[in-house]
Order: structure tokens, then C-alpha cells, then sequence
């Protein structure tokens, strides 16, 4: 029970806030929803080294906001800030809109071992260069309650260790209260695509619980992002 629904969408509005944030027509509707998931789907390709958690996209009046949550911020900035600046122009080419309309922040995550997209991925990559799946899960689940999470559950599918059957393992440690919406549950998944066949990795991290009315996971994410803000960009938005 309770692993029928994404834990992050259930929790919309809750404990949890939109990715995405704007208003469009039903005509735009398609083509916006579209266009979010190509820059996320660019950004992820591009920034593969720098540990790109989740990527927050807001319009309004004709511009664009994109704030990136990254785990290693100097790798997407770059010397002088030249990397993020044709990072900023490709994202306005392929958004279609002028480079002064697009905005890109930089959110520093402090604690990777408790972002449960990164954790999924680290584990993946382990697989990738074959290090035995139960160390690696065994590797992650430490590290994340030596952070300071309450609990995690890590959950791999697929050709284990290249055996002929597809299975699945799973470990668990602390407390993952799945049914409980004000709980704080960060949900990551991602793949590690072996020679013997893709291996589904699932990472379920319980932070506490949420007790203020309407309080947004994300809220801490921006106050985190305000200091890491792209410097290239601040001249633009106050002309």
C-alpha cells in the first residue's frame, strides 16, 4: 500500500509546490507543458556532471525564470560566469524568446545526501560502473540517516547483478509514512542502463513532518537560491 502514487504530486499544494508555475489558454496550454519539459529534458543533458536536482520554471509578462537546484553551482556557472551565459542563450533559443527575457538562477543544495533524485542517481551510476547493487544501497541508506533524515527506503527493479530473471530488493531504515500527507517525503527516481538491460532505482527520504498550514517545500529552496543567484543576469532584470 501507499506506492500507487507519485509521493511528490499527491503532496501538491500541501507540502510540496509546482515545478512549473504559469497561467496559459487552453490553446497554449500544450505547447508551454511541452516546451518545460524539452528545457528540463536539455538542461538535465547538459549539466549531466553537476548534480541537477530539479529544474523550477515560472512565467510571467513575457519572461522566463528558471532556477536550477544544483549540488556543485560552479560547475554550471563557470569561469566568470561565461558557461551559465551560453547556457542562458541556448535555453532562450530553444524557448524561443529574446536572452534578456530568460532568466537563470543557481540553487545551491547544502545537503545532496538528502535529495532523494541525487541519491537515486548516485546509486544508478554505482550500478553503471558495476559495484555490487546491496553495497551501494547499503552505502546510501547510511549516508543519508548520518544527514539527518528520519528515514529512507531504497527500491531497485531489474536484471540485478545481470542475473537472468528480473527482480526486485528493496532496504529500509527509519520511518517512511507514506499515507500521511503533511509528511515531508522527497521522491527521486532514476536509471541505471547496464549492458544486461536498464535497472529502475527508486529513493523514498522522509524529512519530518509539516505542521504550518500551506507551508511549501520549495519556499526553502528559493531563500537558498537568493545568494547563488546568477550574477550575469541581475543587470538585465533591474533595466
Amino acid at each position: 500500500m501507499g506506492q500507487k502514487v507519485n509521493p511528490l504530486g499527491i503532496r501538491l499544494g500541501i507540502t510540496r509546490d509546482w515545478v512549473s508555475k504559469w497561467y496559459a489558454s487552453k490553446k497554449q496550454f500544450p505547447a508551454l507543458v511541452y516546451t518545460d519539459f524539452r528545457v528540463r529534458e536539455f538542461l538535465k543533458k547538459k549539466l549531466a556532471d553537476a548534480s541537477v536536482s530539479r529544474v523550477h520554471i515560472e512565467r510571467a509578462a513575457k519572461k522566463v525564470s528558471i532556477t536550477i537546484q544544483t549540488a556543485r553551482p560552479g560547475i554550471v556557472i563557470g569561469k566568470k560566469g561565461e558557461d551559465i551565459e551560453k547556457l542562458r542563450a541556448e535555453t532562450a533559443k530553444m524557448l524561443g524568446m529574446p536572452v534578456l527575457d530568460v532568466r537563470l538562477n543557481i540553487a545551491e543544495i547544502r545537503k545532496p545526501e538528502l535529495d532523494s533524485q541525487l541519491v537515486a542517481e548516485g546509486i544508478a551510476q554505482q550500478i553503471e560502473k558495476r559495484v555490487m547493487f546491496r553495497r551501494a544501497m547499503r552505502r546510501a541508506v547510511m549516508s543519508t540517516m548520518r544527514s539527518g533524515a528520519l528515514g529512507i527506503k531504497v527500491r531497485l527493479s531489474g536484471r540485478l547483478n545481470g542475473s537472468e530473471i528480473a527482480r526486485t530488493e528493496w532496504v529500509r531504515e527509519g520511518r517512511i509514512p507514506l499515507h500521511t500527507f503533511r509528511a515531508d517525503i522527497d521522491y527521486g527516481l532514476a536509471e541505471a542502463r547496464t549492458t544486461y538491460g536498464v535497472i529502475g532505482v527508486k529513493v523514498w527520504i522522509f524529512k519530518g513532518e509539516v505542521f504550518e498550514p500551506g507551508a511549501e517545500q520549495v519556499a526553502e529552496d528559493t531563500a537558498a537560491a537568493a545568494p547563488a543567484m546568477a550574477a550575469p543576469a541581475a543587470p538585465e532584470a533591474a533595466g
